[in-house]
């Protein structure tokens, strides 16, 4: 006999974007909201009862709504203001998931006063995940697509061989990555000591940046770890922070056909197939909750 098993429904995607004008300053918040409910939710799928469900026009315009009531100070705290909303508003509503993507826009200079322009960065995705259960909160940070790149100060050897290894040690090579993460943060709900967002994204992102440009790689792995290693080791904020580093190869060309030397200077920067590492860096006697597969989080 079958029995339902875990549900949850909402609008994905609520692509809302506010606008905060100081004067002839203005400010930009763009964000890529998905709302997902659970909770009391048989009767709609066992017999159709629309009793317990609010609607997802609904959860659409209640995003819109709050960007305009509460504004957007980040999307880690915006989050936390739907997820309290849907869970403390519906007596059907248990859990709320609020998951959201945040696009950079960066101030275009200009000679006059007016501060209204802007360029769209082509950096990383910053994106949050806040999940209430009416007691306990979940807040994972993190970002996507940030492309970093080592020229030097990267090797690979030592590695098993067997009879169909091809791949030539090296003591010298490229060392290119697009960086996606997700740091979950120690915090619990208690508003007094509610985290600086905003500032704990931007020291995150520098930690992993610099451990990535510090550190001399003997492997992919070693660079992953050092990098998340710096995150937890950074302050008491952060619990566990789980990393997936796709290795972006660039294959030195050969040009002897045309009677060139290639003195480590033109490289083929293959798209695939690569090799992918992940790996999840806790705080002692932390137990892991980010999902090892990061591919179906925003």
């Amino acid at each position: 006999m079958p029995v339902l098993g875990q549900n949850q429904y909402g609008k994905a995607e609520n692509r809302v974007v506010r606008v905060t004008r100081d004067g002839a300053t203005h400010h930009i918040k763009d964000l890529n909201v998905s709302v997902a409910l659970s909770g009391d939710m048989d009767e709609v799928h066992l017999s159709g009862s629309n009793a317990h469900v609010l609607t997802t026009d609904a959860t659409k315009n209640t995003v819109f709504a709050f960007a305009k009531e509460h504004g957007i100070a980040s999307a880690e705290q915006f989050g936390i203001h739907l997820a309290r909303h849907f869970v403390t508003s519906q007596p059907a509503v248990t859990t709320a998931r609020i998951r959201i993507e945040e696009y950079a826009w960066e101030r275009i200079a200009t000679e006059g006063e007016d501060r209204h322009s802007f360029v769209r960065t082509n950096q990383e995705t910053r994106t949050a995940q806040i999940t209430f259960d009416g007691t306990a909160w979940e807040i994972v940070a993190g970002l996507k697509d940030l492309v970093v790149m080592n020229t030097t100060d990267s090797e690979f050897k030592g590695y098993v061989k067997d009879r169909y290894t091809t791949l030539r040690e090296t003591d010298d090579r490229i060392l290119a990555t697009e960086v996606h993460a997700r740091w979950r943060h120690a915090w619990t709900g208690d508003e007094a000591n509610t985290p600086d967002w905003d500032g704990s994204y931007a020291r995150t992102r520098g930690h992993l940046l610099r451990a990535f440009a510090e550190t001399y790689s003997l492997s992919l792995q070693q660079t992953l770890y050092a990098m998340g290693a710096r995150v937890i080791d950074s302050g008491p904020e952060i619990d566990e922070i789980r990393l997936s580093l796709p290795n972006k190869h660039h294959f030195l060309v050969d040009l002897t056909p045309f009677g060139l030397k290639n003195d480590d200077e033109v490289y083929f920067a293959a798209d695939r197939p690569y090799g992918l590492i992940e790996a999840t860096v806790l705080r002692e006697g932390v137990r892991p909750a980010i999902p090892v597969d990061l591919t179906n989080l925003p």
